[in-house]
């Protein structure tokens, strides 16, 4: 059985901040799960273009507000508390919190992260070896 709790992880290599978000990684790939779970904080007004490419996404909305925008299509959705999405195509895609609130969402990752990764310049993150 794996126990955590959030206070575990800030301030350690498991927390990791960069520019327009903050994510801390719960559960990830050294625990065996075949998923990682994150506790990810997308600061006010930030916008984040990502691709994951090579993993899938499902994202909670626990705090904030914000939109999400389909890059394909260019259909945007709005986010706030309640709202769950899925990036179950590898969709390339614009992620913003509304100026004056983050947005707080609780990220799982197929295959799982290992707790160590950034975006790369396309928004992706490199495949675990």
């Amino acid at each position: 059985m794996i126990v955590k709790h959030l206070d575990d992880i800030l301030n350690t290599t498991a927390d990791v901040d960069a520019e327009g978000w903050t994510s801390r990684r719960l559960i990830y790939k050294d625990a065996g799960m075949g998923y990682s779970v994150n506790d990810t904080i997308i600061k006010p007004g930030a916008e984040l273009e990502m691709h994951y490419k090579n993993h899938l996404e499902t994202v909670y909305c626990i705090e904030g507000a914000g939109e999400i925008t389909d890059l394909a299509s260019g259909v945007t959705h709005p986010i706030r508390v309640g709202t769950i999405y899925a990036l179950n195509q590898h969709d390339h895609h614009v992620l913003r919190a509304n100026k004056g609130t983050h947005m707080r969402m609780v990220c799982v990752f197929n295959p799982p992260l290992t707790g160590q990764e950034v975006h790369d310049a396309t928004g992706a993150y490199a495949l675990a070896q």
